[in-house]
């Protein structure tokens, strides 16, 4: 990578991505009571750091973990907030110890555990997941005021006027010659979404007039207890389980294996690392974001400097309130209709990584694997041991990986599959 890489377009490519990581990396601290200028700051340096340990190679943005939010209101109710913080600080040194152990653990011997009738389904679900999210969104339920501004069906026309501008960007722009404009389905239809919501008199800029232009973020030191430990610690385990499919997600829509290299081991320490110093400063446990490997996907920019400017981009809006509150005012309906193509995208990536792999769904122990690991993740499953307690993604990977261990697909003989 040189200084050429470094231009106007990439840096435009890069403020697309701050708007795609923007509302979900703010709800978690809006729903804790978290502060947003130290998440958003954490979330900068964080990614920065994550990059740095994968050697620059790897195209993701960190930004808040939902999966930490059940503890951060338990412990939060209990002995507050900063005795949650140091349960996250310990939660990510876990990371470094996996890490640590995988990284004597052969390569070959990784995808064994992780075949692609195990990581597809794990893909599929990444997607799946959060499509809920999105159609809470576009119909408004997200936006309660909104909703009653408008109404539902009006919250949909904003959606699907999102939608359609982000796939004419996309489809269309290319056809008159506009090929770097045609990267930016997203910036472009959140802006033309924007500009729609303000003519129909549904965005309140009484939170931009009211914020100051420079602040420092509120950062906060974590405080240590065994009991607060002891609820946050074991939220990793899911949480490394789903680091395991954005890292096999990205790889498939860049086309190269990041399990390889830079190695898992790289990709956790770097995760676990980036968790811990958000907490050390106040800020929400990190997570490798699926909404921008939708994006990616989406627009087909791989280049992980991008990735880095939208980490500066997210350092600079912490420090600018002003900024913060007009970004926090883009509607529900329009982040919705942009999100059903960038959760859509991810799914599919995970449909293509089975017909790459030419994985054989006529062979009843491969579809046996993926067909429970879907039931077990979109159906509400959980399971809980102790303070651990799996649900979703988290669970089904695991029941699918032991699942294919018990099975053996492999021990079939060819003409069967």
């Amino acid at each position: 990578m040189t200084r050429k890489d470094l231009d106007g377009k990439t840096v435009v490519l890069g403020l697309q991505h701050t708007f795609v990581m923007f509302g979900a990396t703010v709800l978690v601290p809006i729903l804790t009571g978290l502060d947003i200028g130290v998440t958003l700051f954490a979330a900068g340096i964080g990614t920065l750091l994550f990059h740095v340990i994968t050697k620059f190679k790897v195209p993701v943005f960190l930004g808040s973990s939902f999966a930490f939010i059940p503890g951060l209101v338990a412990v939060g109710a209990s002995e507050g907030l900063p005795y949650a913080l140091g349960g996250i600080v310990v939660a990510g040194f876990l990371y470094i110890i996996v890490a640590i152990i995988f990284k004597f653990v052969k390569y070959e011997n990784l995808h064994k555990i992780l075949p692609p009738h195990v990581t597809g389904p794990m893909i599929i679900m990444i997607g799946l997941i959060l499509a809920p999210v999105a159609i809470q969104n576009a119909n408004g339920t997200n936006s309660p005021g909104i909703a009653e501004a408008i109404g539902t069906n009006g919250c949909w026309l904003v959606a699907l006027f999102t939608f359609a501008v982000g796939i004419f960007v996309k489809i269309g722009f290319p056809k008159f010659g506009w090929k770097f404009a045609s990267n930016l389905p997203v910036l472009l239809a959140l802006v033309a979404g924007y500009v729609l919501s303000i003519i129909i008199g549904i965005i309140d800029f009484t939170a931009v007039g009211n914020a100051a232009w420079i602040g420092i973020p509120k950062f906060t030191l974590p405080k240590f207890s065994i009991s607060a430990i002891t609820i946050m610690v074991p939220i990793a385990i899911v949480t490394m389980v789903e680091h395991f499919g954005d890292v096999l997600a990205i790889g498939n829509v860049v086309g190269k294996d990041f399990i390889k290299d830079p190695g898992i081991h790289r990709t956790l320490i770097g995760d676990g690392l980036a968790t811990s110093f958000s907490a050390l400063i106040g800020g929400p446990a990190n997570t490798t974001y699926s909404e921008n490997t939708g994006a990616v996907a989406l627009t087909g920019a791989y280049n992980p400097l991008i990735m880095r400017i939208a980490a500066v981009f997210a350092i600079v809006l912490s420090l600018i309130p002003k900024f913060t509150a007009l970004i926090g005012t883009i509607p529900g309906p329009v982040i919705g209709g942009i999100s059903i193509l960038l959760f859509g995208m991810i799914s599919s990536i995970g449909i293509k990584n089975m017909v790459d792999a030419k994985v054989n769904l006529s062979n009843p122990k491969l579809l046996i694997i993926s067909a429970s690991m879907l039931v077990l993740g979109l159906g509400g499953a959980t399971f809980q041991f102790g303070n651990i307690n799996l649900s979703g993604l988290g669970l089904a990977a695991i029941f699918g990986v032991v699942l294919n261990l018990i099975l053996r697909p492999k021990d079939i003989t060819k003409d069967e599959g």
